[in-house]
């Protein structure tokens, strides 16, 4: 079992995100996971240039470190997600991860995948945050175990709670993945979302045939 965390904080090794993630990966493998680091904000990753050579061909035309980001994520069985909350947003380096992966999407390539979220913030404002992340896995067909933020505002007990917590979510991030445990509400969104973007798969077959080609594969829309 194969759990790879997500870093996206341009402070590097001074990130107060980072200190959650660390956590969050120790306590999955502690569990039995085996786990991997990837900090994108030292990356070379550029914009998307909605070519739309994913939808067509199944490839991304620009050269640079997300496809390899990409297949370490493909590969997982579980992902955890991390972003201090800048501007009441994820970190521009991992908003350009999320903009990349509309093949992602469109394929519902984490389906089958586990994760969970981490967040800091000067204030109270985690949710929103931790929201766009779990969202985003959402929309990517996977499952999201829920979220772990930490107001560095309140103090160092709120640091420590929140390190802790990352630790335990990290282990049931592993359980959860062992056990592959059912989400019904989840499911329910994939379920539509599969139900409401066949039809715009249909309406550019001709275009998108690499999308075509493979919802056709899962039986999610008929020849």
């Amino acid at each position: 079992m194969k759990i790879v965390g997500i870093s996206s904080s341009p402070r590097g090794k001074n990130s107060n995100t980072l200190k959650l993630l660390n956590a969050a990966l120790e306590g999955a493998a502690e569990a039995g996971a085996e786990v991997e680091s990837i900090d994108v904000a030292k990356l070379k990753i550029k914009y998307c240039t909605a070519c739309h050579s994913c939808y067509e061909k199944g490839v991304c035309n620009i050269n640079d470190d997300y496809q390899g980001v990409l297949e370490k994520l493909l590969d997982a069985d579980g992902i955890i997600w991390s972003s201090p909350n800048y501007i009441t947003n994820v970190t521009a380096q991992l908003k350009t991860v999320f903009d990349r992966s509309p093949l992602v999407i469109h394929e519902q390539l984490f389906d089958g995948k586990y994760s969970l979220s981490l967040t800091t913030a000067g204030s109270d404002e985690l949710d929103f945050v931790l929201g766009i992340m779990n969202n985003f896995m959402l929309n990517c067909g996977g499952n999201s175990i829920g979220g772990v933020g930490w107001p560095v505002a309140r103090g160092p007990e709120a640091m420590e709670a929140a390190i802790k917590k990352s630790r335990e979510m990290g282990k049931d991030l592993t359980e959860a993945i062992k056990e592959k445990r059912q989400y019904p509400e989840q499911e329910a969104l994939h379920e539509a979302f599969r139900e409401r973007f066949k039809h715009i798969i249909l309406a550019n077959k001709d275009e998108w045939k690499h999308n075509c080609d493979y919802w056709i594969e899962k039986g999610w829309i008929k020849e």
